[in-house]
């Protein structure tokens, strides 16, 4: 009996300390929601927001945002590229406060937003929408990055400069992926 509740003592910690964030609450633990209204998880991605139509960045929210976290940083990227992960769209030094952008919201330089977006692989700054060649479907990451630090990178900096500077200082992170095919 003993024995068996010293058992359950062991499990029921192992399992805490899978889910706690190094800070010793399971309860802060960061759980990162991204969605979009125009599309949901695992679904297709409609054609507006692809370069088969207006190639137009798709509105995104985002929630469970860790506590302590200064800023935020989006990637999309297309992992089934046949040369290898593509990426589409970086975003970084959001505001930690935020809870996501409308249609379009970075294209238009009026609208007070000053976050920086990398060159993509399009050789572009901003968002490229998916262009898969045509084929199976492709699947399309949107990942969101809780920072415990903005970014100090030069402007027109490469959507690589921009991944490898958000590892070390990410607080959680949540993805959602949803895919495109032609």
């Amino acid at each position: 009996m003993v024995m068996q509740r010293a058992v359950d003592i062991l499990l029921a910690t192992a399992f805490l300390l899978m889910i706690v964030n190094g800070n010793g609450r399971a309860e802060d633990a960061p759980k990162i929601i991204i969605t979009s209204p125009a599309f949901a998880p695992s679904e297709e991605i409609p054609v507006r927001y692809t370069c088969d139509g207006a190639d137009d960045s798709p509105p995104l929210t985002w929630s469970g945002i860790p506590r302590g976290a200064v800023a935020l940083a989006l990637v999309v990227d297309d992992p089934d590229a046949p040369s290898g992960t593509f990426t589409h769209w970086v975003v970084y030094n959001i505001s930690a406060g935020s809870s996501g952008f409308q249609t379009n919201e970075l294209k238009d330089l009026k609208t007070g937003l000053d976050y920086p977006q990398a060159v993509n692989d399009f050789g572009k700054l901003g968002y490229n929408g998916p262009c898969p060649p045509p084929g199976a479907p492709h699947h399309y990451h949107f990942k969101l990055y809780a920072l415990k630090a903005a970014l100090a990178l030069p402007t027109n900096s490469r959507a690589a400069q921009v991944e490898e500077a958000i590892n070390p200082q990410t607080l959680g992170m949540g993805e959602m992926i949803a895919i495109f095919g032609r």
